[in-house]
């Protein structure tokens, strides 16, 4: 299907992939932009869920950092009446990632508790909204005063900004010495080993990505003391190789949008000439929603600027 892209959220992984960095790698040359909102243009042969018209979200795994996007029907979706074009760019690599994490890997529970570092980024803050909509607790971690309102924002239960102080201190006050039944780590560096030691017994530790560069070395002896896991989080594969599960996630989360109980967060909007200081933007981890692996900019299409 032909998409006239009306905004496109840009992802850490654009700038991974524009590094040569990102574990996909795209043959240059190449158009960014792994997923947009837009309405259908036209439809090509073989199309029977969507029709010229329809307001849509796609996960196209690049080019919609462009006026037009040339999309596979099974990667589009209908856009959630709730939200507008801006909003509605971002929520399939956030939101997805973040439920699936949240579901199928943390197996989260009502009534636990839940440390997100990176918490202004967008997949942080996606998850501390599916966490609050799963009945956890949640401890949002962030660099700064002004994103870790953000998070308050959107319902965290505490806040710690892991810049002026101990984060495994002030997890131990939190918790009354408990520790967390879930960390979700889309940081890593120097944050993640005090998280993993503030595991409580039979915790899980979500690998989501890792914002501040380096890939921590993480003692395996402490997760044998507490009886914790390690769980990798990758979604692009997950949904490729489990589409059915994938699917549920989706109508679940549409349903949640539909009810106005997920509300995205947009960082910086743009309009598309403007692309460089865009993805300087997303470069820098400016702002409030700054970090790795959310929507960071909403790249408007230029006919939504006129």
């Amino acid at each position: 299907m032909l998409i006239d892209v009306k905004a496109t959220a840009l992802n850490f992984p654009d700038v991974l992939m524009l590094r040569g960095l990102y574990q996909e790698r795209p043959p240059l040359p190449f158009i960014p932009g792994l997923e947009l909102a837009g309405v259908i243009a036209a439809v090509g042969e073989g199309v029977t869920r969507h029709k010229v018209g329809d307001r849509v979200v796609a996960y196209a795994g690049g080019g919609g950092a462009a006026e037009r996007a040339v999309v596979r029907q099974e990667r589009l979706i209908p856009m959630p009446s709730t939200l507008d074009f801006e909003q509605a760019s971002g929520i399939c690599l956030t939101y997805f990632t973040s439920y699936h994490a949240l579901k199928q890997r943390a197996q989260l529970a009502a009534g636990e508790t839940m440390l997100v570092l990176g918490a202004a980024s967008g997949v942080g803050t996606t998850a501390i909204e599916l966490a609050r909509q799963m009945g956890a607790q949640v401890i949002a971690a962030a660099s700064t005063d002004a994103k870790l309102e953000v998070a308050r924002g959107i319902g965290a239960d505490h806040l710690i900004n892991y810049s002026t102080q101990d984060l495994r201190e002030r997890i131990k006050e939190i918790t009354g010495g408990k520790g967390v039944d879930v960390v979700y780590d889309a940081v890593g560096g120097p944050y993640a080993e005090p998280a993993v030691r503030s595991l409580a017994w039979k915790g899980r530790y979500l690998v989501v990505g890792f914002a501040a560069g380096d890939i921590p070395k993480i003692p395996m002896n402490l997760l044998l003391l507490k009886g914790a896991a390690l769980v990798g989080v990758y979604f692009g594969s997950f949904a490729q190789r489990e589409p059915q599960v994938q699917l549920q996630n989706v109508r679940e989360l549409w349903q949640l949008f539909e009810a106005g109980k997920l509300r995205p967060v947009v960082g910086e909007v743009h309009p598309l000439a403007d692309y460089a200081p865009a993805f300087a933007a997303l470069e820098q981890r400016r702002g409030a929603r700054a970090g790795v692996w959310g929507l960071e900019v909403g790249l408007r299409g230029i006919a939504t600027n006129h």
